[in-house]
């Protein structure tokens, strides 16, 4: 599945776009498009702009990818605190008294970093 972000046109050499996707830059033909100017928005398909955005609706579905992704990633991160939460549910995490010595799991010589 593809998903259509407005790309804007920052310049262009020959039938050749330099598009500007939220900082990133990418290069698209323009073979399938007509009238087009640096500062106009265009939809990309396998490397061709196929098609012309009017601005104000570029801007705002851009905004709206933004909010979803924000919403996407806030999602994910409750996930993984929940989950990281539910995993050590069984474990007594506080520390009361002196730490003692299992043998039978040694401290290892160098440090280990765990998530």
């Amino acid at each position: 599945m593809c998903i259509a972000v407005p790309s804007k046109i920052v310049d262009i050499h020959d039938q050749t776009a330099v598009l500007d996707i939220d900082g990133v830059r990418r290069e698209a033909s323009l073979m399938l498009v007509d009238d087009v100017s640096p500062g106009d928005y265009v939809i990309v398909h396998a490397g061709f702009a196929i098609s012309k955005v009017d601005e104000a609706l570029a801007e705002q579905t851009l905004r709206d990818m933004r909010a979803m992704l924000d919403i996407a990633s806030r999602d994910i991160a409750s996930r993984d605190i929940a989950s990281r939460e539910e995993d050590s549910g069984d474990h007594d995490t506080s520390f009361r008294g002196e730490p003692t010595l299992n043998k039978d799991f040694p401290i290892p010589e160098s440090p280990v970093n765990y998530p």
